[in-house]
């Protein structure tokens, strides 16, 4: 996925008006959250652009839903194994907002100059009247979440009474003694619950009011906060509708339950991994283009080029993840993340720039020698259904590596399916052998084949275009060549330790 984020400082500056009364002499109106969601949505969907920009494989499935809930002002939950999105595609809705929005400076609740909701809020309009000053907020800070963990409390996410204000003289009964909770101080904004079945019951209770009746309870004060904000959370299918830990009232509250999923197509995986796979190096996150060579830039210090992954080996894990999640060794209940891809994608890059600082290579090129680095890597994203009490170590790297060659073979033969690789092959008849290994460079491996024969041609079937072809990524793809072969049971390949030998 090529992440597509709000950028880190503003688009545009903020307005001017910076008092009530400028503000009212231009014409400002309040207009609640759901409304301005609703209305930035209809404008995306009208211009043809996308709603929720950066979200891979959903377009069909999980968005239309998500617009519907939207429009329709519902409070939404999403339903979904670990790894397929959930709580991007919630900070991602934070792009519908207005990029800039009103506020009464000195606010805890982020109030509309036009709607003022506290005690604090109308003290303030009575005493300054048209000079109450005016901030602006970015739609970046309109945004608050919560991690559901046992020991969140209802002060967390609610309030509770502030004994210090108490102390500076106001009595018990003042509703400014309350110190608000997450919840409040995102008024005007979008709040996120991410687990919400891990919330005790009775913090499931203090949800209520604010789904329902949009207001707030603190102890025993007679506090009413008219509360202007969007509720989403998060959870597990399982634990939210097996286990019975979510109250029953809490989920009539919600207007509507949404289905994610790992992506369905292949081609989706891909996108997603060319979006997630950072590189780090190059101090960017996200937006990396594993794929091509990335210019001419080099990386701070390290005296190489930014380094490439081929097509065929982002298409290897991409086919290596949906065999692991489709694998009966797997517990399905747990899922496999897409951070299980993006990760081993990110260790195969990362032996690639190893070997070119050992051996000296210019630009680091990953090959099929760097893939067995992501199985002890990745092994512990997974949860083996046969692990018991008792864990084979041994037995699960063997499922992973198994999985990881059947992916091999499969990206072998889509992408060189009536390719004629038997020059390549009968280098092999007089009992010559090619040894390759993760330390092995490019110019080093070439040399023991020599001249092969439509190199040109198995370069332009992987996707390497003409003019960049060089000596690292025809020795990948070449290796790419040989582990197919023997895959296809057409050469045979010896491998210890480090070191891989393909013979006859």
């Amino acid at each position: 996925m090529v992440e597509v984020t709000e950028p880190a400082t503003p688009a545009t500056p903020s307005p001017s008006p910076t008092t009530l009364g400028d503000l009212r002499a231009g014409g400002a109106s309040y207009r609640p959250v759901k409304a301005e969601l609703r209305s930035n949505l209809l404008a995306r969907l009208g211009a043809g652009q996308p709603s929720l920009p950066g979200m891979v494989g959903f377009e069909d499935t999980v968005l239309p839903e998500v617009e519907r809930a939207l429009i329709a002002g519902h409070d939404l939950v999403l339903l979904g194994e670990r790894g397929q999105g959930k709580t991007r595609l919630i900070r991602t809705l934070v792009g519908l907002l207005d990029e800039w929005t009103p506020v009464l400076v000195g606010s805890e609740l982020n109030e509309h100059p036009l709607h003022p909701i506290s005690v604090w809020a109308h003290r303030q309009i009575a005493e300054h009247g048209d000079a109450t000053p005016v901030g602006w907020l970015h739609r970046s800070e309109r945004f608050g979440e919560k991690l559901a963990t046992p020991d969140t409390s209802v002060g967390d996410l609610i309030g509770d009474v502030d004994p210090i204000k108490v102390a500076e003289g106001r009595t018990l009964g003042d509703p400014e003694t309350v110190h608000y909770g997450l919840v409040p101080r995102t008024n005007r904004g979008i709040f996120s619950v991410n687990e919400l079945p891990d919330l005790a019951e009775r913090i499931q209770v203090a949800l209520l009011n604010v789904l329902e009746e949009r207001d707030i309870q603190i102890r025993g004060y007679r506090v009413r906060l008219p509360l202007d904000l969007l509720l989403v959370a998060s959870a597990n299918p399982e634990d939210y509708t097996n286990r019975g830990r979510i109250i029953t009232p809490l989920k009539d509250r919600f207007g509507a339950e949404v289905r994610t999923h790992y992506p369905i197509e292949l081609d989706d995986e891909i996108r997603l991994l060319h979006q997630e796979a950072q590189t780090s190096w190059t101090g960017r996150e996200g937006g990396g283009d594993t794929g091509r060579a990335g210019g001419g830039d080099t990386s701070a210090g390290s005296g190489f080029d930014l380094p490439i992954v081929p097509e065929h080996l982002v298409e290897i894990v991409a086919r290596f993840t949906r065999l692991v999640r489709e694998s009966s060794h797997v517990d399905q209940r747990s899922g496999v993340s897409a951070r299980f891809a993006i990760a081993g994608l990110e260790t195969i890059t990362a032996s690639a720039v190893r070997r070119a600082a050992i051996a000296g290579e210019t630009r680091p090129v990953a090959r099929v020698v760097d893939l067995p680095s992501v199985v002890p890597a990745s092994r512990g994203k997974v949860e083996f259904a046969d692990a018991g009490s008792d864990p084979d170590d041994e037995r699960e790297l063997e499922v992973l590596e198994h999985l990881l060659r059947q992916a091999t073979a499969q990206t072998f033969r889509a992408r060189c399916a009536g390719l004629d690789l038997t020059g390549l092959q009968e280098h092999f008849t007089g009992g010559e052998t090619v040894e390759s290994g993760e330390l092995v460079p490019a110019p080093a491996l070439l040399g023991q084949l020599g001249t092969i024969p439509k190199l040109a041609e198995l370069l332009g079937r992987l996707g390497v275009p003409e003019g960049e072809q060089s000596a690292e990524q025809a020795a990948a793809a070449v290796e790419f060549a040989l582990e197919g072969l023997y895959l296809t049971r057409r050469l045979a390949k010896d491998t210890d330790g480090t070191r891989t030998v393909y013979g006859a």
